[in-house]
């Protein structure tokens, strides 16, 4: 080996070092002000839990975005469609740019920028009877309900309900305005939600949940202004919906690591 070589070795050397101590430095600042609040051994715990969730919508993608800059490092997100103009109003990755984009794989690029040691998988699929053993939702610790279909909501209750994972679930976020009556509760309490108690009508025929589950729902209804074929929806209230289950899955952690309610 020539001294030529061995400079050039060094230098690579050299610089997977400062590579690493970089990525460390930024990985302790990202997190900082997480940590000086849940503690280190608590941060810990957040990055080795897995997370599912269904739905990368107007609820859906404020949560994913809230659980990773909490920290949370294993997440998998699921939906089929790709961004359109009237996702703008209410979903967090939607813009004039990403128009005609997946979701699922915008999220994942918006993420990695956020973290660049999270791991993301984006899966462009749609959950529903058929697809549902794709999931293995047995390997999750928490798994998130933020999808609109009433028979693929059906199903992923039953379904998430049998395993050991923890199970959170939104109901019905548009058709309100005022983000200071969004509440949780069990969801057999659930009250004054339209989707509440339809899946509860649902479920009566097709088959009880096996475990209880929380939800978060408002009880808020208003009604469109102008006639269409869609609920009207604002982002203060979709986004408040994300972030509250976002906010259920770190209370629960932080709970069970340290023993404190």
């Amino acid at each position: 080996m020539n001294h030529k070589d061995t400079i050039f070795l060094l230098i690579q050397w050299l610089y997977v070092i400062l590579e690493n101590i970089l990525h460390k430095l930024m990985k302790n600042s990202i997190f900082q002000r997480t940590e000086l609040l849940l503690g280190e051994e608590c941060m810990k715990h957040l990055s080795r839990v897995k997370v599912i969730v269904f739905g990368v919508g107007g609820v859906g993608s404020w949560c994913i975005e809230a659980l990773v800059r909490s920290g949370i490092k294993h997440i998998t997100i699921v939906d089929s469609d790709t961004i359109c103009d009237s996702n703008i109003n209410r979903q967090l990755h939607a813009t004039t740019k990403t128009i005609g984009q997946s979701k699922t794989e915008i999220m994942q690029k918006r993420l990695q920028e956020i973290n660049p040691g999270v791991e993301v998988i984006p899966l462009n699929m749609r959950y529903n009877e058929e697809t549902s053993p794709f999931f293995n939702l047995d390997s999750y610790d928490y798994i998130i309900d933020a999808i609109d279909s009433l028979s693929c909501k059906t199903h992923l209750i039953q379904t998430a309900t049998r395993t050991n994972a923890v199970f959170f679930s939104s109901m019905g976020a548009a058709l309100k305005m005022d983000p200071s009556r969004i509440q949780t509760a069990e969801f057999w309490k659930v009250h004054g939600c339209p989707l509440a108690a339809a899946l509860r009508r649902k479920l009566r025929k097709e088959g009880v949940p096996r475990k209880t589950f929380t939800c978060v729902f408002s009880d808020e209804l208003l009604s469109n202004r102008i006639e269409g074929n869609a609920n009207g929806t604002l982002m203060h209230v979709t986004a408040s919906f994300g972030l509250a289950i976002a906010g259920l899955v770190i209370k629960d952690v932080y709970k069970n690591f340290s023993g404190k309610q």
